[in-house]
């Protein structure tokens, strides 16, 4: 063994250095986790007011899918030049700014009048907030090693399943609400007050967030220096061995893999996301409401502890690589068996099949984004991780059109159709995800280290 890879051995190992992880996971993660709970509950609550808005606006499902998908349009085209501010005006300030831009938005959602506010108000949501989910992702980069990457990676992806098990709840209690105020109606009073939660949010993220391990005062002396050396060794090697600047970045092979992959993966978590609410209700029979939204809650909350078995798991190359591979296979198998579970009116398989795929999905995430913070740094993983995650968040938009197309092509009264053309691309994904064993980083064995 080199003296190099001994030195590199003990550095990771350092008793000062887990303090410090441990205590910049606790200082960190709690706002990080708020933010995104807030963010992911705000672009899909929509799902509970898709037949309000049809009866009380007249946006039809042609409309109310553009709307869902137009999103990630705004998302796309402002995710890389926000990225790239995020790294001129620092964590701190721009993702505080990211929420409460996107917070005044959401909360203008109670005053949609018809298809164009409605398709106008959803565009200017992903613009809002594009840049927020690649800046955490950055944000974490640049304070945890890749060594426990995929952990803070899923502790942040838990924002998801508990925005969904506590917000699906809030959302069907704040509709039930709102329609016993005269004058409103339930759904006004539910996108109102879910668009103020985002904009506290970021004035609390404001005071919390840190830049860098440099500028943190909870931190001791040999606590900063252990973290910022393990940090610069880990761009050392990225500098070495990855793309350099914005456009070797973006002509990156390796950065279009795993576009592709995490597309893909977009596709199965919106095409569910979206439509869960209405799909619990065509399972059990009855209408959108707290009801429904306790039973959309439960795959939510399976989610959590997938989320965190995965992340601990998966702390090899070759165990996030399996893992990847078997979950996205789980994610197709059980998007298919929810759709076969509905036609053939099976209520009670068809939640557990909703409950497997979102469990798959959910803990997929931390590992696909550890592969390209493992070789993108600076301006790189700006560019990098902004591209894959504006051009992957159009599966959000794909995802309702395909399965309203595949529905209409079909005439799929169920909308089983349409589900089976979202359980597809999830097998592609699995396929591409085994073949990330050609791929070869000097940060990777630092994580095997």
């Amino acid at each position: 063994m080199s003296a190099a890879s001994t030195s590199t051995r003990e550095l990771l190992a350092s008793p000062v250095l887990k303090s410090a992880i441990s205590k910049a996971s606790l200082r960190l993660m709690p706002m990080i986790v708020i933010l995104y709970v807030v963010s992911f509950l705000d672009r899909t609550n929509v799902g509970f007011a898709e037949a309000a808005l049809g009866v009380d606006k007249g946006i039809g499902a042609g409309a109310y899918a553009l709307g869902a998908g137009i999103f990630f349009i705004g998302y796309a085209l402002f995710e890389i030049p926000s990225n790239l501010l995020l790294t001129k005006f620092g964590a701190k300030i721009w993702l505080a700014r990211i929420s409460i831009t996107w917070g005044i938005v959401s909360a203008c959602f109670a005053f949609v009048q018809g298809e164009t506010s409605f398709i106008i108000l959803r565009f200017l949501l992903g613009v809002t907030e594009a840049g927020l989910f690649p800046g955490v992702i950055m944000f974490l980069a640049a304070w945890f090693p890749n060594k426990v990457r995929v952990k803070m990676f899923a502790i942040f992806y838990l924002a998801q399943p508990l925005s969904q098990m506590l917000g699906a709840p809030l959302s069907g209690w704040l509709i039930n609400i709102g329609d016993q105020i005269p004058g409103v109606a339930g759904w006004q009073v539910m996108f109102f007050v879910e668009g103020s939660l985002a904009v506290v949010a970021g004035i609390a993220a404001f005071f919390f967030l840190i830049n860098s391990p440099q500028d943190a005062k909870f931190l001791s002396k040999e606590e900063k220096v252990a973290l910022t050396d393990v940090m610069e060794l880990e761009d050392t090697v990225k500098e070495e061995t990855g793309p350099r600047g914005i456009l070797a970045s973006m002509r990156s092979g390796r950065v279009w893999y795993f576009t592709v992959i995490y597309f893909c993966l977009q596709i199965a978590v919106y095409g569910v996301t979206f439509y869960l609410p209405q799909q619990v209700a065509q399972l059990t029979g009855q209408k959108v409401g707290f009801a429904v939204g306790l039973l959309a809650a439960i795959p939510w909350f399976f989610g959590i502890f997938a989320c965190y078995f995965v992340g601990k798991a998966a702390n090899t190359v070759a165990l996030r690589r399996r893992w990847g591979t078997a979950l996205f296979l789980s994610t197709g198998v059980c998007i298919f068996g929810s759709a076969w579970a509905g036609a053939n009116h099976l209520p009670a398989l068809g939640i557990i099949c909703i409950t497997l795929a979102v469990c798959s999905f959910l803990a997929i995430g931390p590992i696909c984004w550890s592969y390209p913070t493992a070789f993108l740094t600076g301006t790189a993983a700006a560019a990098g991780i902004g591209l894959i995650n504006s051009l992957g968040n159009l599966g959000g938009f794909v995802a309702p059109i395909l399965r309203t197309t595949v529905n209409q092509a079909t005439a799929s009264d169920t909308g089983t159709m349409g589900v089976y053309a979202l359980g597809v691309l999830p097998f592609l994904a699995a396929l591409m995800m085994f073949g990330t064993r050609a791929f070869s980083n000097k940060a990777d064995e630092l994580l095997d280290k």
